[in-house]
């Protein structure tokens, strides 16, 4: 089977739909199934040589709608090898451009013929939060008209929508009409097995903040944006300080813009320059260093599809403190691998005081316990055994 992946960008500072793809292509490659990825990258960006995968940069994308006139010429020749297509993400060009060169390459061929299967995977863009959080509602009205305009063809023409687990199926239900897409598939999601723990992770993390030393910490390793609740963490953190409280730790790019600036100010209204570190984009080993070496990961979000972060720290037996509004967070309480609250200041101070409540014998038990969740729910080996067998049931169909 040969799948091509479309999306936007492969840049590692757009977080999820990428890292998922990175996550997956090796392990669907052990069960012998090959990608591809085309993308609207600016060919020389770095980033695109470094993948074990090849990947099509055929950017850069220009203006707001992010379009990109060599995509369609290039799937109408490409097409013909490929089995699977699956759009990652909405809202762009490249996901319409997808579908019409999909459906032109179809109408060209004999209806025995008509391959590839076209996918799509919103990765939670299809999330109610976006057309009621207060701060978006022009975007929500843009969205609105552009659903009915463009964007409710993609998903009823697919073949199916690809969902990472079942409360993004559910929500993905509210926000527009029509919506009437032909399959719903709940295929789930999962990561590589991190790498082990050595020396080097350590060194790496602590050389990019050194600040931090041998002190113990909370970590939080996401985008630096609003909608990840980094304002109601600082502000819950300053509440629950003491001498002995561990430091916390943000990490993540972002902190250029206006939201990262605000979040220096907060730091600085509540005396926190010395307890809390902004860490800025981690990546590699430094990257691993942050995990391994925190006592716990927390994740306040509005809004979070999935969040990869969450999974790689329950990899490295980490427990989570994460808020409701994270979509798996009902099977993480239900393994008992993390803390849940609301997405509210306090319901974020309850995620560290409840931490903070736990002996040390409870918290090596939950950490221990996170380190299952992620074997038996996300390791990247039986996620992607049941992508291939989704795929080739709908093959059959």
């Amino acid at each position: 089977m040969r799948i091509l992946r479309v999306i936007g960008s492969m840049d590692p500072a757009y977080g999820g739909p990428c890292q998922g793809i990175r996550n997956s292509i090796p392990a669907l490659k052990k069960l012998g199934v090959e990608n591809e990825v085309v993308t609207l990258d600016d060919p020389s960006a770095p980033f695109i040589s470094r993948d074990p995968f090849q990947t099509h940069a055929l950017g850069p994308a220009k203006g707001p709608w992010q379009y990109g006139s060599r995509l369609v010429p290039w799937l109408l020749d490409n097409l013909s090898r490929f089995d699977i297509v699956i759009v990652h993400g909405l809202w762009l060009y490249y996901s319409r451009a997808a579908v019409n060169a999909v459906l032109q390459y179809r109408n060209s061929r004999s209806a025995a013929k008509m391959l590839p299967k076209l996918f799509v995977m919103p990765h939670g863009m299809l999330d109610p939060y976006f057309q009621r959080a207060p701060d978006r509602r022009l975007k929500a009205i843009r969205n609105w008209v552009y659903w009915k305009l463009v964007e409710h063809k993609l998903i009823n023409e697919a073949d199916g929508i690809l969902f990472t687990c079942e409360a993004e199926l559910l929500l993905a239900r509210e926000p527009f009409r029509p919506y009437h897409p032909k399959r719903e598939l709940n295929v789930g999601y999962g990561i590589q097995e991190p790498p082990a723990f050595t020396p080097a992770m350590r060194d790496a993390f602590t050389k990019q903040c050194p600040q931090i030393g041998d002190k113990p910490y909370i970590l939080y390793l996401s985008r630096v944006h609003e909608k990840k609740g980094v304002d109601l963490l600082i502000k819950a953190y300053a509440r629950i300080r003491k001498p002995d409280t561990p430091m916390l730790v943000i990490a993540g790019p972002g902190m250029e813009s206006a939201y990262g600036q605000k979040l220096i100010e907060l730091v600085k209204q509540n005396h926190l320059e010395e307890s809390v570190l902004f860490a800025g984009m981690v990546i590699g080993d430094a990257k691993w260093g942050a995990f391994y070496g925190c006592e716990s990961f927390v994740l306040p979000s509005h809004q979070e599809n999935f969040g990869i972060a969450v999974v790689e720290a329950l990899a490295c037996g980490k427990t989570v403190l994460i808020s409701n509004q994270v979509n798996i967070w009902r099977e993480i309480k239900a393994a008992g691998a993390g803390i849940v609250a609301n997405d509210t200041e306090e319901g974020t101070l309850e995620l560290l005081m409840k931490w903070d409540e736990l002996n040390e014998y409870e918290k090596k038990e939950m950490c221990a316990m996170a380190r299952q969740c992620f074997e038996r729910l996300y390791a990247i080996g039986p996620a992607a055994s049941r992508l291939l067998e989704t795929f080739q049931n709908e093959m059959t169909r």
